[in-house]
């Protein structure tokens, strides 16, 4: 997907309230931007780094920008909008990008499904009338240093960023999906240049990696992808290696 209207350069000051960031924008100085993202953001944001930002173009908004992308001290970019995160998969599927999906008749989002009270990011029908449940999480947390206190040399991506029970039900929610019969993906969205491959954050929530590791073993499927990401454009690109 392309950033229309065309994404801002400013300078980042701080993150703070989960919802909102001060930047320095290059003509309109010192601003409050929205921050779409309410998660921890770990390693994702620091004071000084260059951040991309797109106008609402709505004045009546009380903060007309949003704040889109980060960009490192090593030029990575970190997209900061969760829900583009959703976009790029459904985007990815329809086109038929995603491999481990195919033969498919409809794609459905924010579908109420299992017992916790959910909703499923996408359900997918297929020709054949099976039906595969596909939630969608974006991961943005670069961490090798953890990771390697973790054991696992090599992987410098992980999910979650901080300990989540809402990302714990949705797993078994997806263990229910297959106990009915149905197929259950885990799709990890990367939206980190910098990130080459990914792994459950057991030194952050040990307890999400070993529901994921069941869920697993259960049949939950879990895919991997990355975006290709600048100033002008977000895609989908290629599949990652999850490692266990």
């Amino acid at each position: 997907m392309k950033f229309e209207p065309p994404l801002e350069p400013a300078i980042l000051r701080k993150r703070y309230k989960r919802f909102l960031a001060d930047v320095t924008h290059p003509s309109l100085g010192e601003i409050t931007a929205h921050c779409p993202n309410t998660g921890s953001m770990k390693n994702c944001w620091q004071e000084g780094w260059q951040v991309w930002l797109q106008d609402s173009n709505n004045p009546k908004r009380k903060y007309r920008y949003s704040w889109v992308l980060a960009e490192n001290e090593l030029g990575e970019f970190i997209g900061v909008n969760t829900q583009i995160a959703n976009h790029l998969v459904y985007d990815g599927i329809k086109q038929g990008l995603v491999k481990q999906i195919s033969d498919i008749a409809t794609i459905e989002k924010e579908v109420k499904y299992g017992e916790e009270n959910s909703r499923i990011d996408l359900l997918v029908t297929h020709t054949d009338g099976s039906k595969t449940y596909v939630e969608v999480k974006s991961v943005t947390l670069k961490d090798p240093a953890g990771l390697k206190l973790a054991g696992k040399i090599g992987v410098n991506g992980c999910f979650p960023d901080a300990v989540t029970t809402r990302g714990q039900k949705h797993i078994r929610e997806l263990l229910h999906c297959v106990e009915q019969g149905h197929k259950a993906m885990l799709f990890f969205m990367v939206q980190h240049t910098g990130i080459k491959s990914v792994s459950a954050a057991s030194h952050i929530d040990p307890a999400y990696a070993e529901l994921l590791a069941e869920a697993i073993d259960r049949g939950v499927q879990v895919v991997t992808y990355a975006a290709k990401i600048s100033p002008s454009e977000i895609v989908l690109d290629q599949s990652l290696e999850f490692v266990l």
